[in-house]
């Protein structure tokens, strides 16, 4: 019987240190669980945060594209106004010339109008003079 309430004593002793055991890995599990859903809710807060981060991307990555657009189109718009420019200042160079040849002009035939006003004036005296000269030769002969 002694042998018996020994094996009964072991097997009590054994299946004590067998419930502890469990317990102390129902502790670890328990631990790990909530470790795990920690880890887990930190995952999905990172996920919804990278997405969110990934959408201002595109939208960034958007603009980009249309302010790359925008500014070939502005440059384009910049060469055609420099091609403008340059054709607009080659005309008036040219009507700049042209003004000037034709100031030129107007110079020499002012000139020629004063010249052709002298020679009238000099002509009205000389007529006056004459007329004077036959009016009083003509009272003269009176």
């Amino acid at each position: 019987i002694q042998k018996f309430e020994d094996a009964t004593k072991e097997s009590n002793r054994l299946a004590d240190q067998a419930d502890m055991d469990i317990r102390d890995f129902g502790k670890k599990v328990h631990g790990l669980e909530i470790e795990f859903d920690e880890t887990n809710d930190k995952l999905q807060k990172a996920t919804e945060s990278l997405e969110e981060k990934e959408k201002q991307f595109k939208e960034v990555e958007s603009d980009v594209s249309a302010l790359s657009r925008r500014i070939m189109l502005m440059e384009e718009e910049a060469k055609k106004s420099e091609e403008n420019l340059a054709g607009t200042v080659t005309r008036l160079a040219t009507t700049s010339k042209e003004a000037d040849s034709i100031l030129k002009k107007v110079k020499v035939f002012e000139s020629t109008c004063m010249n052709n006003e002298v020679t009238i004036e000099e002509y009205d005296k000389n007529l006056r003079q004459t007329t004077k000269m036959a009016s009083d030769n003509e009272q003269k002969l009176d």
